[in-house]
């Protein structure tokens, strides 16, 4: 294919300006497939990485989870618009009666305000699930009332794991391996880390303060985070296979499920994102693992499908480079403008946000906004298993936004031009009002709410 000419020759040019240390990248389409590899898959070890290596889906792993789900909804064992707790007794969280209005589709689409994105409880094997459950009723609450908004939940997909081993009387694992790797082909595909050492696998990398890469301290999250991301393994081959599986026009979870009708929230469908590249839509789901990001794209247009994996955060950036190239070559590419706005008085938007484990001081400075952002761990347990996943500490210096409408901010000095496409993930919305003021704070995809302060 002349795309993975392309491809090989920006990824090696990416890689050794970068210091990133490797690289996987494959492309399906119109029948054919071809994958590259390039650079070394553990600096440890000094292995090369392979086009069969294997590594961490991380997020990607949701959209296994959505179909899991929905092959229950069909086999008639889940209703997607009763609550969990119909199936889930043991479904709680801290806020008394909050439970009881998430329904199973809410956990699925992103919608059910389950506050956890940052909570990791330890937990190993078949068990683990259930005992995330129980952390879950102690410690979480909601950052809105389900349906209301879109927040990026792991916590939600976390529950529909555990609810998939009630309904069903199997593990997690064992339903991954027997109705999405058995029936898709996925066959060097893993579910957990016991599994995927038996074959070349590949570990993440963090870039130290003068670019260089090391190799991480913790190569995957608990096994509690299984269903939102934590454990299956496989290769470029294989998410090429599980994207192959969503081609077909009619595809349910390629169905706008909610669109909050905001430039940093693409629309949501079951587990994916619906990213629009100028009137193509590509069905996107990003997987970050301790110091390595893998993305799997769709296209069911172009019956085009692309699947990377790359050693060290740094390659995000490649990805979000590649992922529209590659669809400009089927179809025009093009995202709407953004211009610097004047939003005037901006003190409706300031306060202080919070999430679970997460607080975010905003004030205003100068026409702008500067954003603090602060984790305070729950306990020293939760600290180190996040610390080691982001590298790094996560707490740093204040942030300043430009405006630019419509309660829509970027970072100030980043040029506009580069936030299209994936890079709308770098924008900050404000949304909701009360008295005046902003309720919610959404970055990343993810809410933060506030706290009144």
């Amino acid at each position: 294919m002349d795309e993975m000419t392309h491809i090989r020759e920006r990824v090696a040019r990416f890689c050794d300006e970068s210091q990133v240390p490797g690289f996987l990248a494959g492309v399906y389409h119109a029948g054919q497939t071809e994958i590259s590899a390039y650079g070394i898959a553990n600096l440890t070890t000094g292995a090369a990485m392979r086009p069969d290596t294997g590594f961490l889906f991380g997020s990607v792993t949701k959209i296994m989870t959505t179909m899991l789900v929905l092959r229950q909804v069909a086999a008639g064992k889940l209703d997607l618009d009763a609550p969990v707790v119909r199936y889930l007794p043991e479904f709680a969280l801290a806020e008394p009666g909050a439970a009881e209005r998430v329904l199973v589709r809410h956990l699925v689409m992103h919608t059910s305000g389950i506050d956890a994105d940052l909570y990791f409880p330890r937990g190993c094997g078949d068990s683990a699930l259930a005992g995330y459950m129980a952390g879950l009723a102690r410690q979480c609450g909601t950052l809105f009332e389900p349906g209301r908004y879109v927040s990026y939940s792991n916590g939600g997909m976390i529950v529909a794991g555990r609810l998939l081993e009630v309904v069903t009387g199997l593990s997690y694992a064992e339903l991954l391996r027997r109705d999405v790797y058995e029936p898709l082909g996925m066959g060097t595909a893993a579910t957990s880390a016991e599994e995927a050492i038996l074959r070349g696998t590949a570990i993440g990398h963090f870039p130290g303060p003068d670019g260089t890469a090391r190799p991480t301290g913790m190569f995957k999250l608990p096994d509690t985070w299984g269903p939102a991301g934590g454990t299956p393994i496989g290769t470029i081959d294989d998410l090429l296979k599980l994207g192959r599986a969503h081609l077909a026009a009619d595809n349910p979870m390629a169905v706008v499920t909610h669109d909050m009708g905001v430039a940093n929230v693409p629309p949501i469908g079951m587990g994916w994102l619906l990213e629009d590249f100028g009137g193509t839509t590509v069905l996107s789901m990003s997987g970050a693992s301790p110091g390595g990001v893998a993305v799997l794209a769709v296209v069911p247009a172009h019956d085009l499908v692309f699947a990377a994996y790359g050693n060290d955060p740094r390659a995000f950036a490649l990805h979000n480079e590649l992922i529209p190239e590659l669809v400009g070559r089927f179809a025009p590419v093009a995202f709407p403008p953004l211009a610097v706005a004047d939003e005037g008085d901006l003190r409706r938007y300031a306060g202080t946000y919070r999430s679970q484990q997460l607080r975010v001081d905003v004030t205003v400075a100068g026409g702008e906004l500067e954003e603090r952002v602060t984790y305070e761990p729950a306990d020293p347990d939760q600290e180190a298993i996040f610390t080691a996943f982001a590298g790094g500490p996560v707490s740093g210096p204040p942030q300043r936004y430009v405006p630019l409408g419509d309660g829509l901010f970027a970072p100030a000095g980043m040029p506009l031009e580069s936030l299209g496409g994936y890079g709308r993930v770098y924008l900050v919305s404000y949304l909701g009002d009360a008295g005046g003021r902003a309720t919610h704070r959404c970055a990343g995809g993810r809410m933060t709410r506030r706290t009144g302060e």
